[in-house]
């Protein structure tokens, strides 16, 4: 039995992975933003109040798991926002707002729990395609694609750092998934459940090792381009 730590469990993907992992019988660890009321009777312990643009939270996070015994073999960050914006009609404070959750929250987060990593964990880190400089085709999106890119670049260089420890890092795409999220993005998508999401993202999670690190995967396996 491993032990997870899920950051941003509240509800959608992040609930659907704790679900799962607990379901296989995994020990896992919410981080919720709010209380965790959906976890309620469950088998997964819950940190409430852990809101990632926020150092003391952050830290709080970092004393619970210390006073559990400390190690985590794989972090999974899911916490993100998604805001729709178009050029001529931006909201600097609201692109300032998405970075600092999407961008800095991860980056916080892992630094703060850094110490409780297994020797050999694994940590992955939810951002999107749009992040991505050689898929983007259509614009738009602004803030939430800065941030996501800034996030992949977070994964891409905590890569670089924690693979001399052992521990393999990975920027993770969910797909396309049905949530409060995504409801308001114009356009005809295929979209998936949280709980596909949430089986792809824990397989990825299952085959990431110190090879396969430093690498961009979407959920359904493939490998995409930075």
């Amino acid at each position: 039995m491993a032990t997870f730590l899920i950051i941003g469990a509240d509800r959608g993907i992040g609930l659907a992975i704790c679900r799962q992992l607990a379901a296989r019988g995994e020990a896992v660890v919410a981080a919720c933003l709010g209380g965790g009321e959906a976890y309620d009777g469950s088998a997964v312990e819950v940190l409430p109040d852990i809101d990632v643009t926020s150092g003391a939270a952050v830290a709080r996070m970092a004393e619970a798991l210390a006073a559990r015994g400390g190690r985590i073999d794989c972090l999974i960050h899911v916490a993100g926002v998604l805001g729709l914006d178009a050029l001529g009609n931006l909201d600097y404070d609201d692109i300032r707002r998405q970075i600092e959750i999407n961008t800095i929250g991860p980056l916080r987060a892992v630094e703060a729990v850094l110490p409780h990593l297994a020797a050999d964990a694994k940590v992955g880190i939810v951002t999107s395609r749009v992040g991505s400089l050689a898929d983007n085709g259509t614009g738009r999106m602004y803030a939430y694609r800065v941030s996501k890119a800034g996030a992949n670049m977070v994964a891409l260089n905590l890569h670089h750092d924690l693979s001399k420890r052992g521990i393999a890092v990975a920027a993770l795409h969910p797909g396309m998934v049905a949530t409060d999220l995504t409801k308001d993005i114009p356009g005809d998508f295929q979209y998936i459940s949280p709980d596909e999401a949430a089986e792809g993202l824990i397989r990825r999670m299952d085959a990431l090792t110190l090879e396969t690190s430093g690498r961009f995967w979407h959920a359904n396996g493939e490998a995409l381009p930075w």
